[in-house]
Formats: structure tokens, sequence, C-alpha cells
């Protein structure tokens, strides 16, 4: 564990949004890059929930006392991440009149059955072989969701663009903790026994993963939105929105994926806590959080 990792203990920063005066293109005129990034909304509360499934698996095995408190703090940190992006699901996008259950119960069915405790039917849920792999999986994901993290906290391309505040407060103070605990789910994966050969599968798999529901998800909510206009597909519309500066280049992504295997690949250096914590420091619903009250939105 680094340094900089264990100056601070990592806690749940219990956050609240108002989305009553979000629009539906919170990016304004710009409906590709604003459904990319709401996949993410549509992904995290199935998936952090399961993340917290298998970290509660996953706790009385560690034996390090110090990584033992840092899962106990990522368990709640994950926890808190899955019920603020429901609540998008059953505030923002219900109030625009969006259904997004025909996509979510495919991610209800990802993470509960494909990844959950009887994969395919095999009783394999409770051995320790599974839990590593699913551990695995997480780590693989948390890389790609520290990169995002560190990614959108400097994305002064979503400044530019007037991006929603209340948005840009959400997936900054999201992306803000995950770089905060970037370094807890691959440590224990080694802790756990993980190998080389499972971390390089892993990560192979969840890139397919991760474009197979990316592609679809963006369709789909470009699809609902009355005003999004004609949908050129998920290249072109990654390819404008790097353009804008308002998503990660895409090139960058793959970087990031690749240094995954990497035999010397650690993810203490991937983004900075120093940073993560100065806007945690500045976002409104953290700091409402701290003071036991409920987020005011900004003017403008």
């Amino acid at each position: 564990m680094n340094q900089e990792q264990t100056q601070h203990k990592i806690k749940a920063r219990h956050v609240k949004f108002d989305w009553s005066q979000t629009p539906i293109q919170w990016i304004p005129g710009d409906p590709s890059s604003t459904h990319i990034i709401n996949v993410l909304n549509l992904l995290f509360p199935a998936g952090e929930l399961w993340f917290c499934r298998v970290y509660n698996k996953a706790l009385p095995l560690i034996t390090d006392p110090a990584l033992r408190d840092d899962a106990e703090g990522f368990l709640r940190q994950e926890a808190v991440h899955s019920r603020s992006h429901g609540g998008v699901l059953t505030h923002y996008y219900k109030a625009h009149g969006i259904d997004t259950q025909p996509f979510t119960k495919q991610l209800d069915w990802l993470f509960g059955k494909l990844l959950g405790e009887q994969p395919l039917g095999l009783k394999i849920g409770k051995t320790r072989f599974w839990l590593r792999q699913q551990l695995g999986v997480i780590a693989a994901l948390e890389h790609f969701f520290g990169y995002l993290g560190n990614w959108v906290l400097n994305a002064d391309g979503l400044d530019a663009a007037h991006a929603d505040p209340t948005m840009l407060d959400l997936l900054r103070w999201h992306g803000a903790e995950e770089v905060e605990h970037r370094t807890v789910a691959f440590d224990i994966f080694r802790h756990m026994g993980g190998t080389y050969f499972e971390r390089c599968f892993h990560m192979l798999s969840t890139v397919m993963l991760l474009l197979y529901f990316l592609t679809r998800g963006a369709r789909f909510m470009h699809q609902r939105d009355p005003a999004a206009g004609r949908y050129y597909g998920f290249i072109l519309a990654w390819r404008a929105g790097a353009r804008r500066r308002c998503l990660p280049s895409f090139w960058k992504m793959i970087a990031a994926a690749l240094r995954y295997f990497n035999p010397r690949y650690t993810p203490h250096h991937e983004g900075s806590t120093e940073l993560a914590l100065a806007y945690l420091a500045t976002s409104p619903a953290a700091r409402a959080a701290a003071h036991g009250g409920n987020w005011v939105r900004k003017a403008g």
C-alpha cells in the first residue's frame, strides 16, 4: 500500500442530489456525449451493489488489518454510489418519461446470475476460487472507473460545455472517490491469491462486457430522447464527444487497459489522491453531507 493511500481513512459521504431541474440533455446540444455517459448511471446501481455483496463475502478472509479497513471503507463508498446512481434512475429518468428497465434487466442478469452465486447454474458461489474470480472482475472494472474518475476531475470540456451542475457534481464526487480507493480492489485481489493470468483474463472479459453494454446502452438512451436526432453509431458519437472534450480519448482508454497487462502494474500511480480529496472538499454534495444537510443547486 502506498504512502499517499495511508494518509487518510477511506470513508463514505452520504450525499444527496436534486434532479428536479436537470434536463434530459444535461450536456447542452450534445446528446451523444450525454447518453454515452448516461450508460454509467444505468450500470452503477446493479454493478456496485454486486461489489458490496462480493466484499461482504471477502471481508472475513482478509488477514491484513489495514487492507481490511480499506475494504470496509470501499464497501461503504460503493453502497452510496449504488444508491446515488439509483436515484438517477428513480427521479431523473422517470421525470423525463424514460423507462430504463428493458436495459437494466440485462444488467441485473449479468450481476445477479452470470457473476452471481450460481453462474450458468454451477454451484461454485461459495468457493474461494469463485470469490477470487469475482474480485478479479471488480479489480478490472475499478481500473477503468479509477481512470474515468481521474479524467472527469480534469474534464474542463464539460465545464466549457455548461454541463448541468448536479450531474457534473455527481460524476466528479463519484470519480473522486474512485480515485481515492483506486488501489483497494487490486490489492485485495492479490491478497486473495489472484494471479497474473487471472488478471489478464478478467481485463479481456471486462473490456468486452463494457464495450457491449456501452454500445447498446448509448443507443438505448439516444433512442429514448425525442430531441436527440439521428444516431450515427457509437464510434462516431464517441469521436465527436472526445473532440469536444466531453468524453475521454478512446485511444487513451485503450492505453489505460493495456497498462493493466504489464506484469509490474499497480494502480497506485493512476490519478492523485490529493486531487481527489481537493475536489471532495469543494463538492456541493459532499460538503452538504459533511454538515448533515441537503445539496443546494448552484446558480447558473
